[in-house]
Formats: structure tokens, C-alpha cells, sequence
């Protein structure tokens, strides 16, 4: 079996980046913002053995992992995890673009 490799799209690396900005200005120290990261990508690596583990969407075929207030969307294929967006949780709602 092929160990499955994780992909960032360029919208979830820019959403990363902002969330992680925002702290680190906010805090004026990136000590959280490291404290953030680290989490999410530990979390994020158990998606490569189990990556059916989390919530389904309303679209079929993205499924959503929930760390802290923060929802990574992703797809998954037998070869590939592809993290799609990182949604913060406390937004409105309507502004979440997925794909």
C-alpha cells in the first residue's frame, strides 16, 4: 500500500498564513501561533492512516477536521490527503469558500 502524501492548496496555505499572522501580531510573540501550528500538524498527520476519521460535508466528497476553533476542509484519495481551506470557526459562515 502507498503511504498517502499530504498536499496544501495554495487558499489553505494563505488561510494557515493569516491565522498564524493574526496571533502572532495580536500576542506580539509567535509563541502561540508555533503552539497553533504544531497542533495542526500533528492532527493533520493522523489523516494519512485514517483519513475517513472526521465529519462529512455537504459536499460529498470533502470531509472536514475539527482542531480547536478551526476546521481543515480536505479530500482524499488512495495516494493523496489534499487540504482544501482552513476555516475559522467564528466567522461568518458565509463567507467559507471551500473549493
Amino acid at each position: 500500500m502507498v503511504k498517502r502524501k499530504i498536499v496544501w492548496t495554495h487558499r489553505a496555505k494563505i488561510k494557515l498564513f493569516e491565522i498564524l499572522e493574526f496571533y502572532s501580531v495580536r500576542n506580539k510573540n509567535t509563541s502561540y501561533s508555533k503552539k497553533l501550528y504544531k497542533k495542526i500538524k500533528k492532527e493533520t498527520s493522523l489523516l494519512i492512516k485514517q483519513p475517513e476519521i472526521d465529519s462529512k460535508t455537504d459536499i460529498e466528497s470533502v470531509k472536514g477536521l475539527i482542531i480547536e476553533e478551526y476546521i481543515l476542509f480536505y479530500e482524499y484519495t488512495s495516494e493523496l490527503i489534499i487540504i482544501l481551506t482552513v476555516w475559522d470557526c467564528r466567522q461568518n459562515p458565509e463567507k467559507l469558500i471551500i473549493k
